[in-house]
């Protein structure tokens, strides 16, 4: 079974595109003008178009799944703060860092933060996540 210990952490990095935005508003069904219509957006306090903020978490969703822990993860409890718009074009980057491990409980608290290409943190929160590795990651009995 794969050892963690804190400190440790993993990183993803997208950059935002309006096919995504058009693709997550058709998936979630959030159609909010900020995020589709430029005369509208240009009007809001944010002066432009912005991402869906849940899109922006979902980055997490694939650092966690995918890098850390990675396959196994099952997510238990997210907290997020929004703290800047995300504007199309924009890089973010997704990071989970291990704050606790309990291996024989199979519980990881990750802290997760999201920065644009400026190194500005656009969200941040704390991941609660149940770990069990899949069976393609255990070894295989008589092999060590």
């Amino acid at each position: 079974m794969p050892e963690f210990s804190e400190g440790d952490s993993a990183s993803i990095s997208k950059t935002i595109t309006e096919e995504d935005v058009k693709i997550y508003s058709n998936l979630s069904l959030d159609t909010n003008p900020v995020h589709l219509d430029p005369e509208y957006a240009s009007q809001t306090r944010f002066g432009k178009r912005i991402a869906h903020g849940l899109y922006v978490a979902g980055l997490i969703s694939a650092v966690i799944g995918t890098k850390l822990p990675g396959p196994g993860a099952v997510y238990a409890n997210q907290t997020l703060r929004f703290l800047r718009p995300v504007y199309l074009n924009d890089t973010v980057t997704a990071t989970a860092t291990v704050s606790s491990y309990d291996r024989d409980r199979g519980k990881m608290v990750l802290k997760t933060v999201c920065l644009n290409q400026g190194g500005e943190e656009v969200l941040a929160g704390e991941a609660e996540i149940r770990y069990r590795p899949d069976a393609s990651q255990l070894p295989k009995p008589g092999h060590a």
